[in-house]
């Protein structure tokens, strides 16, 4: 994998979860869109409000945090870990270029307030290595997974 010398535009993303499935909120609220998982209830991918034209990587960040955090609830639910209410995923995707080439590289941040570090640290990586989303770019582009439980 090659390193980005300069980013060009940056897709940002924060999930959170809601009553009615998962909440996608874009970078300056320009992507909200209601989310579900297979197998749900709930309507699946409701577009609240839509900027006319959003970013590729604004779009790509939108579904990989879906999916990466129902990836966190599955494994929560298997260990019989409650997570907390207002825990949320922040995913930035950067299209970048070095030379003349392009690449795209991500940060994910899994923010589960009042849970242990440690036990979050674990369920941000198990959650990682199952979501397909994380499957697909592992060892294709740079991905950097925090955690923060403050």
């Amino acid at each position: 994998m090659s390193k980005i010398e300069k980013v060009l535009v940056t897709g940002k993303t924060h999930t959170t979860l809601s009553s009615a499935g998962n909440t996608s909120r874009g970078h300056n609220g320009n992507l909200d869109i209601e989310l579900s998982s297979p197998g749900s209830a709930t309507p699946a991918h409701v577009l609240t409000a839509v900027q006319p034209h959003p970013k590729a990587e604004q779009l790509f960040a939108g579904a990989w945090s879906a999916c990466y955090t129902a990836a966190v609830g599955l494994v929560a639910a298997e260990r019989n870990i409650s997570l907390p209410a207002d825990l949320s995923v922040d995913i930035e995707v950067d299209l970048g270029q070095t030379g003349t080439a392009y690449f795209l590289q991500a940060r994910l941040t899994l923010r589960v307030p009042g849970l242990a570090h440690d036990v979050a640290t674990e369920l941000a990586h198990i959650a990682d290595f199952i979501c397909p989303y994380s499957k697909a770019t592992r060892g294709n582009i740079d991905v950097v997974l925090s955690v923060i439980t403050a």
